[in-house]
């Protein structure tokens, strides 16, 4: 358990030090990604290209050296298109509307929170609460 705990302490860390290294915690790199017309910085885009990647190669070679299995015995997640409903949907939409007007999503929120920024402080509560709502109201996290 502590191995475990340690292990996503790292990743959370190298996570977020990537996000501040590559300058995706500052709003303004999203909303000015999503001005296509204005002044766009495709910036997110090789940043979001090279997690992909990166993320790909590892799980398939990952999948490969532990019979599909992941660290600690845990099952690796699998595709499936019957996954896909009006929550996922609904929560998807609801996602890009917020990231698109605020420029701040989770991860970047958490990264700005450990350097006190004021967007964040605002964000990452009314995130909690939010989430909170999400699975007491429409069931999510529950299949």
């Amino acid at each position: 358990m502590i191995a475990r705990t340690l292990l996503l302490l790292v990743a959370g860390a190298c996570f977020g030090f990537g996000l501040a290294f590559s300058g995706m915690t500052n709003p303004t790199r999203v909303t000015d990604f999503l001005d296509v017309v204005g002044n766009w910085d495709p910036t997110l885009m090789f940043v979001m290209a090279g997690a992909l990647g990166t993320y790909g190669v590892g799980m398939a070679i990952f999948r490969r050296a532990k019979d599909g299995r992941g660290w600690f015995g845990t099952s690796l997640p699998r595709a499936c298109v019957l996954s896909i409903d009006w929550r996922l949907l609904a929560g998807a939409v609801v996602f890009g509307i917020g990231w698109g007007l605020g420029g701040i999503c989770p991860g970047p929120a958490l990264a700005n929170l450990a350097a006190w920024r004021t967007e964040a402080v605002v964000f990452v509560p009314a995130m909690i609460v939010g989430m909170f709502l999400a699975q007491r109201l429409l069931g999510a996290d529950r299949d």
